[in-house]
């Protein structure tokens, strides 16, 4: 399923009262994996904001809570563009156990989170420029 997964380690501060990641902090997790996808494809958002004018915000999340992540557990944060529009990027995303060793194992959670393309000023939908969308996607 994954275009690209991002290691995540599960600090205390991730945690809530019951020792378990707090369910906002999934949502963390993703941000920072779909940072690293843009980053690791030629994207850097400030430079995006600054150059051509645009940021990507998230328009909506759905999220599925499985199983909860425990303070330092690994974790791997997958990250896969399932649609696209003009100004949009539709990605699935899942949350796993690392089990040392053995790779990803146990799904935790899983998303799926529609990113709007942005005016940088006006934080009005625009179309995503044709040279973020080589970067992203190779061909334009």
């Amino acid at each position: 399923m994954a275009d690209f997964t991002w290691p995540v380690r599960v600090y205390y501060e991730d945690t809530d009262n019951g020792g378990v990641v707090y369910y906002a902090n999934y949502l963390k997790f993703m941000e920072r994996a779909r940072t690293e996808w843009l980053r690791a494809r030629g994207v850097e958002q400030d430079v995006l904001a600054r150059e051509q004018g645009v940021i990507f915000a998230v328009r909506k999340a759905e999220v599925d809570y499985l199983k909860p992540a425990r303070f330092n557990q690994s974790l791997a944060v997958s990250v896969a563009v399932v649609e696209t529009g003009k100004a949009s990027l539709t990605f699935n995303q899942e949350v796993q156990l690392i089990n040392e060793g053995e790779g990803s194992g146990e799904l935790l959670c899983r998303g799926r989170i529609k990113i709007a393309c942005l005016d940088a000023e006006s934080f009005r939908p625009r179309a995503i420029p044709a040279s973020v969308a080589r970067e992203i996607f190779g061909d334009g």
